[in-house]
């Protein structure tokens, strides 16, 4: 069974870096659109940041010109570069990954990772 794995979270100072990851375990895998979303408490998840199998990318207003989204279909790797973070970036970050595997066309989510933005 194919699931998602993400690292990279952790504690950083205003102003900080940060860079997640995350790649597909247990099969191999065709990645199709693949995103960072995020979610805090009491609010909805919202989408942080989307690169298509085309290269496309769309960022939310929040994070344009600080995070950078790219992807690695060799290895089928995610990864998201966060740069000037600020303490409302705080949140539960989510990999999500469309790809198929075995005939199958599947949409998947991470568990998250945590990224606090704190002095």
């Amino acid at each position: 069974q194919v699931r998602l794995v993400e690292f990279g979270g952790g504690l950083v100072q205003p102003g900080g870096s940060l860079r997640l990851s995350c790649f597909p375990v247990g099969s191999d895998c065709t990645l199709y659109s693949t995103a960072w979303y995020r979610q805090t408490p009491g609010k909805q998840r919202e989408m942080v940041a989307l690169v298509t199998a085309g290269g496309s990318t769309n960022y939310a207003d929040s994070v344009e010109d600080r995070f950078t989204i790219s992807r690695d279909d060799t290895n089928n790797t995610l990864d998201l570069q966060m740069n000037s973070l600020k303490p409302e970036d705080t949140a539960v970050y989510y990999c999500y990954m469309e790809l198929t595997t075995r005939g199958q066309f599947l949409k998947l989510w991470g568990r998250g990772t945590t990224v606090t933005v704190s002095s």
